[in-house]
């Protein structure tokens, strides 16, 4: 992230900087033959559900628990949670189209709300009655744009290391607008990009956003076989989308877990500074910060990351 945006003084190191917005998550390069395949619907195989935008695999029986990964991650994120929960729970694993192999239709089109338009439609056609919802990085945005456009139509919603704007990392002053020159670079970049420089880069990348080796090999796995086109697309619409206006009207309970690393991750104290600052408008909200962990809080905390799952599913 530090060779592509760089932040203003007073707000988080650069490695941070790549955690939060995503750029290097998932600045990915799309292989050819990916991009190569004719784009068709995504059907669900477990729901009677088509969509270009994404797809849903269902497990288990229960309450509905819906997961939603994040910018150029594939659903196999969530596949630790959803075997724990399968047991007590129907979980519902979200796939977005253009990451981790995902066939993309859209071009360089809008990304991000189209998306969320489409849970919505997943959760009335499938009948399920205000289900949780789970979301890592931009899956987290998503859950709380979900609310502020459909409320009532989820339970409760936990975000995980996710911020309702993502260019607050710029610094307190940072509105959508004066972030649209940094996502146009951005997204510029990810265009731009050969295979192999990014291939090594995103290697590089992988270690600021998980402690865990296993997880940052899967990260640069996901990313590289994401379409560009989707990638730069979500992250401009990341970058430029402000959901702080609509959190004080908000009465869905939202659960926000951050994480914080002493060694090479966020220090605690910024860490709770921003996030307490950026979800300081939404009533109730409950905010947990897990110590020792990247971006990738399920991976490298997984223990403390299935408590505070269960706690939040019990409320």
């Amino acid at each position: 992230m530090s060779n592509l945006i760089r932040p203003c003084r007073g707000v988080f190191a650069p490695p941070r900087l790549a955690v939060i917005l995503g750029v290097l998550i998932a600045c990915a390069v799309a292989n050819d033959q990916a991009r190569a395949q004719p784009a068709t619907p995504v059907a669900s195989a477990a729901a009677p559900f088509v969509s270009d935008r994404l797809s849903v695999e269902v497990v288990g029986a229960g309450p509905d628990v819906i997961l939603i990964p994040g910018l150029a991650s594939s659903r196999e994120v969530w596949r630790a949670t959803a075997d724990r929960l399968k047991a007590t729970h129907r979980v519902h694993l979200v796939q977005l189209a253009g990451f981790a192999g995902e066939p993309w239709a859209h071009g360089d089109g809008a990304f991000v709300r189209p998306e969320v338009e489409e849970l919505a439609r997943y959760i009335r056609e499938a009948g399920l009655d205000r289900p949780a919802v789970i979301g890592h990085s931009m899956g987290g945005l998503s859950g709380l744009l979900l609310v502020q456009q459909q409320p009532g139509l989820v339970g409760r919603v936990m975000t995980v290391d996710s911020l309702p704007f993502y260019s607050a990392m710029f610094g307190p002053t940072a509105t959508a607008e004066s972030a649209r020159p940094f996502a146009d670079q951005a997204a510029g970049m990810i265009l731009g990009a050969d295979v192999a420089s990014f291939r090594t880069q995103q290697e590089a990348t992988a270690k600021a956003l998980s402690r865990t080796l296993s997880e940052q090999a899967r990260i640069v796995d996901w990313s590289m076989a994401s379409d560009r086109h989707a990638v730069a697309s979500a992250m401009k619409d990341v970058m430029t989308t402000d959901a702080r206006p609509g959190l004080a009207a908000m009465t869905t309970p939202v659960t926000a877990l951050y994480a914080a690393d002493a060694d090479g991750g966020a220090p605690a104290a910024m860490a709770d500074g921003l996030w307490g600052r950026e979800y300081s408008a939404l009533p109730g909200v409950t905010l947990i910060r897990v110590d020792g962990s990247r971006h990738f809080i399920m991976a490298d905390q997984p223990e403390r990351f299935a408590e505070l799952v269960d706690a939040f599913l019990a409320k």
